[in-house]
């Protein structure tokens, strides 16, 4: 999701993760309400409890469900999936901003939901490590097929990262376009031709929902 600041991008998510209730309106699932576990929240921060160590931070979803079976063997697997098998023992302060954020992902992934909604995860890291986990985003959606909402300011990262951006107007918001990408994948997705005139049409539908 693409837009201005305020037209309620992070609103949405919170009312699709059932954070809020909509004034007016309802959130519609195909096969019912999502069952507890089944939607994943990566915000912005981190918000990693500082006194516990990563492994502990990424098992919290587990024991506020009453998941104990199995669950070192969860919290193991999901921060090997965001290449953090070997920190689990490490408490935040002695972890890199981009590695923090991957603890973030692998919280949300350790109940293996069927939607992940992200809230503009990467706005405070340092461009490499921003690419980086955009890849590795990538990579995990390839390997996992599940749904992710992914909020941002960024044109060039919804680029990057997106099958289709939901591009909404300011305040109050409304979804004022749906464009799928034509973006080929490859390792070098960034210099693609299609990936740099995609980047000039989110731009173009961007510029005309903007405030004058």
């Amino acid at each position: 999701m693409l837009g201005p600041s305020g037209c309620g991008k992070s609103t949405l998510l919170r009312l699709m993760a059932g954070l809020e209730t909509p004034s007016e309106g309802e959130i519609r699932w195909d096969a019912g309400a999502p069952k507890a576990g089944e939607i994943g929240f990566v915000f912005q921060d981190a918000t990693l409890m500082p006194w516990a160590t990563a492994a502990r931070n990424v098992a919290l979803p587990l024991r506020l469900q009453g998941r104990r079976a199995g669950a070192d063997a969860e919290v193991t697997a999901a921060l090997a999936q965001v290449g953090l098998a070997e920190f689990a023992g490490a408490k935040p302060a002695a972890l890199s901003g981009g590695m923090k954020m991957r603890v973030s992902i692998a919280r949300a992934l350790v109940s293996r939901p069927k939607l992940l909604l992200m809230d503009e995860p990467f706005a405070a890291l340092d461009e490499f490590t921003r690419h980086r986990l955009q890849q590795d985003l990538r990579a995990l959606w390839e390997r996992t097929g599940m749904t992710i909402v992914f909020v941002t300011h960024s044109i060039y990262e919804a680029a990057f990262l997106a099958s289709r951006v939901v591009v909404m107007s300011a305040r109050p918001g409304r979804v004022a376009a749906e464009m799928a990408s034509q973006v080929a994948e490859g390792p070098e997705r960034r210099r693609a031709a299609d990936y740099v005139a995609f980047v000039g049409a989110l731009t173009d539908q961007l510029r005309a929902v903007m405030p004058a």
